[in-house]
């Protein structure tokens, strides 16, 4: 599956911040072939038969997919993958899986009876194929209007594919989160930043947007397969009357209608609300279908998650998985 987020590379940059290791498991039978990548995570609790580990999608988006179905029965492929993967949680002692499904191949459809299914929120894309004018029909009025006077007032870009290094683009990026008080979650740190050059450097594009010779914008993106996965942006705030944020996407759309790909995919809001303000940004850049973000999770060991439960003191009815480990958070946090 030619996508970055099926790509083991893409998983192993997030090794270090989830405390894991990226793993893949590959059932092929004749049924067919499904993948899942995952990190596995060692369960920082101590209960007898241990140590135990829990899996998590790596960040962004994934989860298991059918390469391959021999008679078109996908029910009876996802059956024996589910019981194949039962064993292998069994031997390696998983106890429970939280994945998040990719909005692109609507993954989770296929594995509603594997996993239990939520919907999450809706994500946005940018159709780049068969317009004659791709910003006349994608973006708004309002949008086209900024970019246009941007423009006119000296603004330029530039698009980068597999760049030499990525300094400029963490101080205006470290800039932007301490800016929007962002959670620690996406302060991804120097490791991360040259691990995405020496893993993905073939598919990382960058994009520079600058003011009379100053940077004023700069994102990164992963274009892999037809699609280009919008990843990292940051702006510097005493520009944004010039609208650098809107260069930002319109520089990468022409580049990637240019370069033949199919869309780009700008994922969703902070939350599933129809007001959310990410949301919002983003419905500027698209009149174009939206996709739907499903997660799910599996208990593949109900009597082991218990004990790490109530060793941990936590609900095992609560509504995040695993909830062990967000009882164990809450106490490190208040001690």
């Amino acid at each position: 599956m030619n996508d970055i987020y099926f790509k083991k590379d893409y998983a192993r940059l997030y090794e270090k911040i989830e405390g894991g290791a990226a793993e893949e498991f590959c059932y092929e039978g004749p049924e067919g072939t499904v993948k899942n990548l995952f990190i596995k995570r060692e369960i920082p609790l101590e209960v007898e038969g241990g140590p135990y580990y829990d899996l998590t999608t790596p960040y962004g988006y994934g989860g298991p997919i059918i390469l391959d179905c021999k008679n078109g029965d996908r029910d009876g492929l996802v059956k024996a993958y589910e019981a194949a993967f039962q064993r292998y949680c069994n031997e390696n002692n998983v106890v429970c899986e939280f994945v998040r499904f990719h909005p692109l191949f609507n993954n989770a459809a296929d594995f509603k009876e594997c996993y239990e299914i939520r919907f999450k929120r809706k994500t946005i894309q940018t159709w780049l194929k068969g317009w004659d004018d791709l910003i006349l029909h994608e973006y708004s009025s309002s949008c086209r209007r900024d970019i246009r006077q941007s423009l006119r007032a000296g603004v330029e870009f530039q698009v980068v594919q597999n760049p030499d290094d990525l300094h400029d683009f963490k101080k205006i990026y470290y800039s932007t989160m301490n800016r929007n008080d962002a959670d620690s979650i996406y302060y991804f740190d120097d490791d991360y930043f040259e691990n995405c050059m020496k893993l993905l450097g073939e598919y990382l594009v960058t994009v520079e947007v600058m003011y009379e010779g100053k940077t004023i914008g700069m994102s990164i993106s992963f274009a892999c397969g037809d699609a280009i996965h919008a990843h990292l942006t940051g702006t510097l705030k005493e520009y944004h009357r010039l609208a650098p944020a809107y260069v930002l996407q319109y520089a990468l759309a022409l580049w990637g209608e240019e370069h033949g790909y199919e869309r780009i995919h700008h994922g969703g809001g902070r939350t599933g609300e129809k007001d959310d303000k990410l949301y919002q940004f983003k419905k500027k850049f698209s009149k174009s279908a939206e996709l739907d973000y499903f997660t799910g999770h599996r208990i593949w060991d109900p009597e082991v998650y218990a004990l790490l439960c109530e060793k941990a003191g936590a609900e095992k009815s609560e509504d995040i998985l695993p909830a062990y480990r967000l009882a164990a958070k809450t106490e490190k946090t208040m001690s």
